[in-house]
């Protein structure tokens, strides 16, 4: 082959992936630009006039009321423990589960299979409705919105950790094979050293979106500082909404810097 046909017959791959690309890139744009006509978002209209109930909303709020802030101390521990428990639970859970839904781990096809599906089923159902269902069964606090945040953690934790496992370098795996290990001390040896960072990671991250997630819990009944918030709503006394919601932000703010934190510390 003369360099000049390889040469067009790299021009014409080239161009192949370029035309490839752009039909990529088109149907998303056309995607994206027909979801936000249909939601309204291409509604200038309508928009513009939703402004000034923002502002007359946001000005019903100024200035906020911190008066009865010794009263949200609990709430914020309570939040703060439902994010916290219910983190704990979806790691316990998932790293039994990641392991028989990865790939290259699990003993059957079958098996993966099952927990893959099990991951489904918790990741499509989400915490408010799990929060719902868990208020109905065992009343209301602190206890269903762990419940709630656990379960539905496991399905994206769970994921991610199956991931993990079946992106690891299969040399010390058939390494710690090689020496007549059984399946366990594979798994131990052979597997864990190399997805226990990103498995912290994930913990971690998980965690900061738990604590944001348990806000809302509190408004299906399971405690926290969200129950405090919509007390406040239903009453309508929204410069302790607005209130409540900066000491939310400032809960959030300081729970995603010490996640950073810790990050830095288990790298």
């Amino acid at each position: 082959m003369s360099s000049d046909t390889a040469y067009g017959t790299i021009v014409e791959q080239e161009q192949k992936q370029w035309n490839r690309a752009m039909l990529n890139i088109g149907m998303v744009v056309i995607a994206v630009t027909g979801s936000l006509f249909y939601t309204g978002m291409l509604d200038t209209g309508r928009l513009a006039d939703g402004v000034p109930s923002i502002v007359s909303l946001v000005l019903e709020g100024l200035p906020p009321d911190f008066s009865n802030w010794r009263d949200w101390l609990v709430p914020l521990a309570e939040t703060f423990a439902m994010s916290m428990a219910g983190t704990a639970i979806a790691v316990i859970l998932s790293v039994p589960l990641g392991l028989l839904a990865a790939r290259n781990i699990a003993p059957h096809p079958v098996i993966r299979s099952a927990a893959r599906g099990m991951l489904n089923i918790l990741r499509s159902i989400p915490e408010l409705i799990m929060g719902i269902i868990f208020v109905a069964a065992v009343g209301f606090g602190p206890l269903p919105g762990v419940l709630a945040l656990g379960l539905h953690s496991v399905g994206m934790v769970g994921k991610f950790f199956a991931e993990s496992i079946e992106h690891v370098a299969e040399e010390p795996v058939e390494a710690v094979r090689a020496t007549g290990a059984g399946a366990l001390q594979v798994v131990f040896h052979g597997v864990m050293p190399q997805v226990i960072p990103q498995m912290m990671d994930v913990s971690i991250y998980r965690w900061e979106y738990n604590f944001r997630a348990s806000t809302v819990m509190g408004m299906v009944g399971a405690g926290g500082i969200g129950f405090e918030l919509m007390a406040s709503l239903r009453i309508m006394l929204y410069q302790e909404v607005l209130a409540i919601l900066m000491v939310i932000l400032l809960m959030v703010t300081l729970v995603d810097w010490f996640g950073t934190f810790l990050r830095k510390r288990f790298k």
